[in-house]
């Protein structure tokens, strides 16, 4: 075809100018000599067009003037033929002007395709054409060819089709544009989307072994539609289709029919919108692991890589298994793991089927160790904010140290556990230099926002504090530097806005309801203490004032100033300063955290505690012994956290020589005193394990288990339990009282506040927690999840009344939101099962709303 196209151009071409020569002969070709050329557009002068440069033209067509040329030859075709490539012309010609003596003088004839001069969209959405601009890259001056039509026409038809409508008609209308001066068009493009496909159902034949059902789970994205599922949306699209139907092979393998195979699977449409899959099986037959021999081991002996191997002769052959155990296994060792543990980077291992003995397949295991590398250097790349120190201090791998795989991994999660860092953009790329026995490790990050400003409300109780219900809704105010700066602080050029990067985090926050309530708090922590070790140091003071009266402090009588006797308060002034340190036994996962605290209470006619008008003084010790491996600190997919708590004041009435059993309240706790101990255990297990395609999210259920326990005991049976410190059971642990410490207030979603402990606290609580979580997104600029929940507890007045097993239950949905700017916000809806005595308006089945901003629910 392309001679034959060729031959038709040419004498296309060449006919103008054949038929305005009467003297030339065609069997005779004459050599001239190329006087001049000139160009003309359509419907215009020889001065040239008005969209083209006359000068670029003649340049590309590869004529010259002073160029011989014969006639007819193939300098005309190839000049016709070099111009058309450009695109830009709908015909060309190539014509005699004149010839005087030997030279001959031509005009380049062409007309014009076209410009773009605007498109728009008819029968799609906003969303959608902002979608599809990006893809067809049509820009205004753009030559419009029917080529451009038929990939715009292809790309819009495909879009659609990726979306379920595989019936949708692309239509594409050209209207001239009247107000320009060279030609251009208009383009309408015009969609009738159709009805969306849908998978009517999914028959499978050939299966013996697996249930049609159990196969069908398999098909991720490919599932019928069905009304029950509400998650399902039934979609039916090709590329989902061939993803998903190697799982059903994979599901299989894992069975041992390691031969089982599709054989063919077939998509009907039984109307326009509705289609059935048809998938033939052939299952094959079921084979059993033999024999392991080991090839190329030195290091470790055949028994000790057995070991490790734990696969035994006669079980169900898996291939994923086998996998799994020679190079990552992420539930416990794997061959790999324990060369590459050792320094071993260059590790090799090849599995090879040595025999197959009627259903049992025998196993060459090839390695080669190579020698153990050294680490050389050491990089991070990608933080433009968090300083390299703060980085490096983190990452186990040092250089001059043995590869160790387990190290990179930990590392990697320490990184996320800053907060600093996307953790769904984590990443390392080790180079290898064979050659001399090294590795250079690159550690890639991306910063995320991490400081927080908290604009809050909750409600502050009717009748928790002091019998009064004065408090309502409470404001909060706050902002927390998270990668805070503190040497930096005087650097003028520091500023950008605030000195960041050191690690550090400095809080500020106020709280207030206007006279009723008022609460201001200063928090200063350095992770690394001196730079050198990950020692804490934490400062943190506050100032809150109850006034549940709304009366003034002073009033003015005949007498001058002078207290308010009308006036119910309570203020407290606290301090505390905290030390921090990791462990490194049992393991370097332990941490334990001392403070001093000193918190000071001022009571006026304050009748929440057994005394209402006096001062006391808290002085206490806290330690904290706790364990925590969880991989992420916003949504945690595996991990644990252990917490064993310890508050200790001074014993003072075993050395005071107080008679305690005629002292009046305020004289006793003066110095308050008592023991508080709390435990807490918690488990994150990822249950789904989807995999995302690079540049996705990959998102797992999650089930997070929870149980805490909480004591508050006393030195002195007369002194009794400290009217402070107690525990409040119920509602969402949010009342507003940030720095009430006089109380512990504990969530219990599906009941009030407090509802479900007495109304001066009790001494001991237990709670139970069981979430299913679902991320919608877990993108750090604003990660999402859905919960639901089921949860259980209560308080105790007494140890012997104390039953872990006597709780009230609950159980609802709830919605988390973490913004960066502003922390969690969440949503629950509860319903609580049991009775409360003397309460019955929550309880008994009754439903109700938790509203939380800028913090978690009350913790145990």
């Amino acid at each position: 075809m392309k001679p034959i196209f060729c031959l038709i151009l040419l004498l296309t071409g060449l006919k103008p100018l054949l038929a305005q020569s009467d003297s030339l002969d065609f069997s005779k070709p004459v050599q001239y000599k190329i006087g001049g050329i000139s160009v003309i557009g359509s419907d215009e002068s020889p001065n040239g067009t008005s969209a083209i440069d006359k000068n670029a033209l003649i340049l590309i067509s590869g004529l010259s003037v002073g160029d011989k040329i014969s006639i007819p030859g193939d300098k005309i075709s190839d000049a016709i033929k070099t111009l058309w490539k450009q695109g830009l012309f709908e015909s060309i010609e190539i014509q005699k002007e004149k010839i005087i003596g030997d030279a001959i003088f031509l005009v380049i004839k062409v007309a014009e395709r076209p410009r773009l001069s605007g498109f728009s969209f008819k029968g799609v959405r906003k969303g959608e054409a902002d979608d599809i601009r990006g893809k067809i890259r049509l820009i205004r001056e753009k030559v419009v060819t029917d080529y451009t039509l038929g990939s715009v026409k292809n790309t819009v038809s495909d879009y659609f089709k990726d979306k379920g409508f595989f019936f949708a008609k692309v239509n594409i209308e050209k209207t001239v544009d009247k107000d320009t001066k060279t030609p251009h068009v208009k383009l309408l493009i015009n969609v009738d989307r159709g009805k969306k496909v849908k998978i009517k159902d999914v028959v499978i034949n050939g299966n013996t072994v697996i249930k049609d059902w159990k196969l069908r789970m398999k098909l991720k994205d490919s599932k019928p539609l069905r009304w029950y599922n509400p998650f399902n949306s039934g979609k039916y699209l090709e590329d989902n289709l061939e993803k998903d139907l190697p799982a059903i092979v994979a599901k299989y393998n894992a069975k041992g029919y390691r031969d089982a195979r599709i054989v063919k699977d077939t998509v009907i449409f039984v109307s326009n919108k509705r289609v059935v899959i048809n998938v033939d099986i052939e299952e094959g037959r079921k084979y059993y692991f033999g024999n392991f021999k080991w090839y190329g081991n030195t290091k470790y002996r055949n028994g000790q890589l057995d070991t490790i191997l734990n696969i035994k002769r006669g079980e169900v052959f898996d291939q994923s298994k086998l996998d799994q155990k020679l190079f990552m296994n992420p539930n416990g060792f794997d061959i790999s793991s324990l060369y590459m543990d050792d320094g071993y980077l260059f590790f090799q291992v090849q599995p090879q089927e040595s025999s197959i003995n009627n259903d049992t397949i025998n196993f060459d295991i090839m390695m080669y160790e190579g020698k153990q590398a050294l680490i050389n250097k050491v990089s991070v790349k990608g933080n433009d904010k968090t300083n390299d120190h703060v980085i490096f201090r983190e990452i186990r791998t040092r250089p001059g140290q043995l590869f160790r795989r387990s190290d990179i991994i930990r590392t990697q999660r320490e990184l996320a556990q800053l907060g600093f860092f996307d953790p769904e953009k984590l990443n390392v790329n080790p180079k290898p230099n064979p050659a001399d026995g090294t590795v250079d490790i690159e550690y890639i990050v991306e910063e995320k926002p991490s400081d927080q400003v908290e604009l809050s409300g909750g409600w502050g109780g009717r009748n928790n504090v002091a019998g009064q219900n004065s408090l309502g809704i409470i404001g909060t105010l706050g902002v927390t530097f998270n990668n805070f700066s503190a040497r930096n602080f005087f650097k003028k050029e520091s500023w950008r806005p605030l000195p960041s990067g050191d690690g550090q985090r400095l809080s500020v926050r106020a709280q207030t309801n206007g006279i009723y309530y008022q609460s201001y708090n200063f928090s200063f922590t350095e992770p690394w203490l001196g730079g050198k070790k990950p020692n804490s140091l934490t400062f943190s003071a506050f100032h809150s004032l109850f006034n549940p009266s709304g009366k003034s402090k002073y009033i003015r009588t005949s007498d001058g100033k002078v207290r308010n006797p009308e006036r119910s308060s309570m203020s407290i002034i606290g301090t505390s300063l905290g030390l921090g340190r990791r462990l490194k036994w049992p393991d370097d996962y332990f941490s334990m955290f001392n403070t001093i605290n000193y918190n000071y209470y001022d009571l006026t006619n304050y009748n929440a505690f057994i005394f209402s008008n006096g001062y006391a003084n808290d002085i206490n010790f806290n330690t904290t012994f706790s364990r925590s491996s969880v991989d992420a600190p916003i949504y945690p997919k595996s991990g644990s956290n252990f917490s064993l708590l310890a508050q200790l004041t001074p014993p003072y009435s075993l050395f005071n020589n107080k008679d305690y059993s005629t002292s009046p309240a305020n004289e006793r706790y003066k110095f308050i005193e008592y023991q508080k101990y709390k435990l807490t255990a918690e488990w994150f297990t990822q249950l789904t394990n989807k995999r995302a395609a690079e540049g996705k999210e990959a998102r797992n259920l999650v089930l997070r288990t929870k149980v805490g326990y909480g004591f508050l005991g006393w030195y002195n049976r007369k002194v009794g339990v400290s009217p402070f410190e107690r525990f409040y059971v119920g509602g969402s642990g949010m009342s507003g009282f940030q720095n009430f410490v006089a109380r512990e207030i504990i969530a219990l979603r599906g009941y009030d506040e407090g509802t479900l402990s007495s109304a001066q606290g009790d001494p001991i609580c237990a709670r139970y927690t069981m979430e299913l979580r679902y991320p919608i997104t877990l993108n750090p600029q604003a990660t999402i999840f859905v919960l639901g929940f089921a949860e259980a507890g209560n308080s105790w007045s007494t140890y012997k009344s104390f039953n872990p097993f006597q709780v009230k239950r609950s159980a609802g949905f709830g919605l988390r939101v973490f913004l960066p700017m502003f922390g969690l916000l969440g949503i629950d809806y509860g319903w609580g099962f049991d009775n409360i005595p003397g309460n019955p308006n929550t309880g008994n089945g009754k439903g109700q709303f938790h509203f939380t901003i800028g913090q978690q629910l009350g913790e145990l």
